[in-house]
């Protein structure tokens, strides 16, 4: 197998009165492509920390985090940026999309920012959106779709541009079960079908089972 991301010795820390807050104490992880792997852990465990220094979100205050051998710390908030657009997708518990825009615009969007031209760009989020099931929902604004349609609005804005890598950070945590269980069998088939990585934090012990590997977090560290 070959090694995708890999963090070594990842911490992070913030400085308060009388010392610093640890929030995760000298993390090492091999993630290989095409797996798929679910982080547990009680609130304030450090997983979505890590979950967002693995993504490029956030930076670690010591240790570095390579993808395909690159060490992502070393580069400056712009090739960041650019690197993550074009390898990584994000899903979050809310689905942030941008309330003023259509379903269709709001997945075009990584796109454009990534220079395609907006007939291409909406063209391309407009084949994803049909492959979500989401055909009649093109040109709904977020407040004219459902929860689970907000979130699967997301997720084809988050797998648009083909990344390699996707994270997901408590994805169905805030929807109904019935939802729930079909974001949950929609990130693994995406994962099959796209030869996706997975990462997925989640406080679901049922969802985190189903993963090939299961990791738990207590207190920044691995439990």
């Amino acid at each position: 197998m070959n090694s995708l991301l890999v963090a070594r010795g990842v911490t992070k820390s913030y400085p308060m009165a009388g010392g610093r807050l640890e929030i995760l104490k000298g993390i090492d992880l091999t993630i290989e492509k095409g797996e798929a792997i679910s982080i547990v852990g009680s609130s304030g465990a450090g997983k979505s920390t890590l979950l967002h220094i693995l993504g490029t979100l956030d930076r670690p205050t010591l240790g570095k985090v390579l993808h395909r051998g690159i060490d992502l710390t070393k580069m400056t908030d712009e090739e960041v940026a650019s690197h993550r657009n074009a390898t990584m997708g994000f899903v979050f518990q809310f689905h942030h999309l941008l309330a003023e825009f259509s379903a269709l615009e709001n997945v075009a969007m990584p796109l454009r920012i990534g220079g395609d031209a907006p007939i291409v760009a909406l063209a391309r989020a407009e084949e994803q959106l049909i492959q979500m099931g989401l055909k009649d929902r093109l040109h709904h604004r977020p407040s004219e779709l459902s929860g689970g349609e907000q979130q699967r609005v997301a997720i084809a804005r988050s797998i648009v541009r083909k990344p390699e890598i996707l994270f997901a950070d408590e994805p169905t945590g805030n929807l109904d079960t019935q939802n729930a269980a079909r974001i949950q069998d929609l990130l693994f088939e995406l994962q099959k079908s796209m030869g996706l990585t997975l990462v997925v934090v989640t406080h679901d012990t049922a969802f985190a089972a189903r993963f090939p590997r299961a990791l738990r977090m207590r207190d920044g560290q691995w439990a």
